[in-house]
């Protein structure tokens, strides 16, 4: 018998001179073509009978058996033939497909359905329209990671860790991230109760949240005194590094001579977007990251060559920093040691990809864990500051509802937060014991008649609103984080390489 060898082999071995052999393998009188369809036949004859006589699991024709889904197969069928009320098949395999993601205890893997697999896609690439947080399913319960600098969230006074226990009066405890963020958001001007529980605190809150657009521009930026140059990154998005490039070259026009990058409350987003900024910044031939597999195998991502930001920099962070804005932090701090001021960061080392179906569902999941230059995961852990700095008490005051209505005599926790409120900005509550008092409505008719809001002494409203803007808005102006970013960059602590 002779075997004619592969195309990729010498032309003349496979035009030899024995012609019966080229094309087929030669046994006996039948050629190997002959021998073959006979084996065809017969196998079909075989599934046939095997079809019509015997047990449908005996057709294997060598496909490796699935012995594990046998369980998951009985109870699909267990399930269509028994219950008492006829079943949706697709309801059944998208509960098995959740069920499987959720026995992983990764608040990061999701199944997304057709509906949620298309909000996925326009958070990182579009406006969208909701409250404006990152959130996760932590412990069964859904906690925010961090309100999105400006959003309204962050404006009704959402902070990092606060757990969501119900939504417009619906448990969510036990939901997933994705079913959490289903009924969360909402179109544009409707209205959302979020209960909250907020860590140290005794009582449950209720927020109303009016949902908004959530722009897409994830980046500001801002020329400060003596040529300081201040970069916010919100999110990373699709355009972020297009973004942060165009805002760099205003500022360099501007002649900037330091730049703090603020990545307080950016709760993470694309990876690649991270990379590319962090190139701006990382010296060529210096590592940005290093991505782990599940087998440990470790792939570095180096800085390439390129434009690069010379100067002095100083980079925020916080609880609610997390994911790539840590990815582009401990990039630039262990390899220029560029200083990080603020508070520790929230501590997200792991990176997620999205599967798609032929449906348009998808699955998201966990597919490798990142960690730093030198080799640190900072999963759980979060990165230290350099510089670790709070901001003021005040902003920590507890948010209180306007459509609640408090006169006087009224005896609330909101009422003593507003009493602070006041004190902080430069009116006289009297005691501060969550009492509207005559002294606290006197206070209060002062703060509205300098508003140019209707001097009534009620707490409710448009004064509430206006009371918790002014907050926010000293909490700008005092800033105690960003005014030692700046005291670093004059103090020439912040490298560029």
């Amino acid at each position: 018998m002779k075997v004619v060898k592969g195309l990729d082999q010498e032309n003349n071995e496979v035009n030899g001179e024995d012609k019966e052999t080229t094309g087929y393998i030669k046994i006996g009188k039948f050629p190997f073509f002959m021998l073959m369809f006979l084996l065809v036949f017969a196998t079909a004859g075989i599934i046939t009978f095997a079809l019509a006589f015997g047990n449908d699991k005996a057709v294997n024709l060598g496909v490796p058996e699935r012995t594990e889904f046998e369980k998951l197969y009985e109870a699909y069928d267990k399930l269509n033939e028994n219950y008492f009320t006829e079943l949706e098949r697709e309801a059944l395999v998208e509960g098995a497909i959740n069920g499987m993601v959720e026995s992983l205890d990764d608040p990061y893997s999701d199944y997304l359905s057709v509906e949620e697999a298309e909000q996925f896609d326009e958070v990182i690439s579009s406006s969208f329209e909701g409250i404006g947080a990152e959130i996760q399913s932590k412990n069964g319960f859904i906690t925010v990671v961090s309100p999105i600098k400006g959003a309204p969230a962050e404006r009704a006074g959402l902070k990092p860790n606060d757990q969501i226990l119900a939504v417009d009066g619906e448990s969510v405890q036990g939901y997933s991230t994705t079913e959490a963020v289903t009924i969360i958001r909402g179109e544009k001007g409707t209205d959302v109760v979020l209960t909250i529980q907020r860590p140290g605190a005794s009582e449950t809150l209720d927020v109303t949240i009016t949902r908004d657009e959530i722009p897409i521009e994830t980046v500001s930026s801002e020329m400060k005194e003596n040529g300081v140059g201040y970069l916010q990154i919100k999110t990373f998005s699709e355009n972020t590094y297009q973004e942060v490039t165009s805002a760099l070259t205003t500022l360099q026009e501007e002649k900037m001579k330091g730049l703090v990058i603020d990545l307080r409350q950016n709760p993470g987003g694309l990876l690649d977007e991270a990379i590319k900024i962090s190139n701006l910044f990382v010296p060529e031939g210096e590592i940005i990251l290093q991505i782990e597999d599940n087998e440990g195998n470790r792939q570095q991502v180096v800085a390439e060559a390129g434009n690069k930001i010379d100067l002095p920099i100083s980079i925020l962070i916080n609880e609610g920093s997390a994911s790539a804005s840590e990815i582009l932090a401990a990039a630039v701090n262990e390899t220029v040691e560029v200083p990080l001021i603020g508070q520790k960061s929230f501590g997200k080392g792991t990176v997620q990809s999205a599967e798609p179906f032929e449906d348009g569902s998808s699955l998201k999941m966990t597919t490798s864990k990142w960690l730093t230059p030198e080799g640190n995961w900072i999963h759980t852990e979060g990165i230290e500051p350099t510089h670790q700095v709070s901001l003021p008490e005040y902003s920590n005051l507890p948010y209180i509802e306007p459509s609640n209505e408090w006169k006087e005599n009224d005896v609330s926790d909101q009422i003593k937060a507003a009493e602070e409120m006041l004190q902080i900005l430069g009116y006289e509550p009297g005691k501060l014991d969550g009492i509207l008092d005559s002294a606290a409505v006197e206070a209060l008719k002062e703060f509205q008649k300098d508003e140019s809001i209707e001097v009534t002494g009620i707490l409710t409203g448009d004064t509430t609103v206006t009371l918790m803007e002014k907050i926010q808005e000293k909490l700008l102006e005092d800033d105690p984080q960003l005014k030692k970013a700046i005291e670093v960059l004059n103090t020439n602590e912040g490298k560029s390489e």
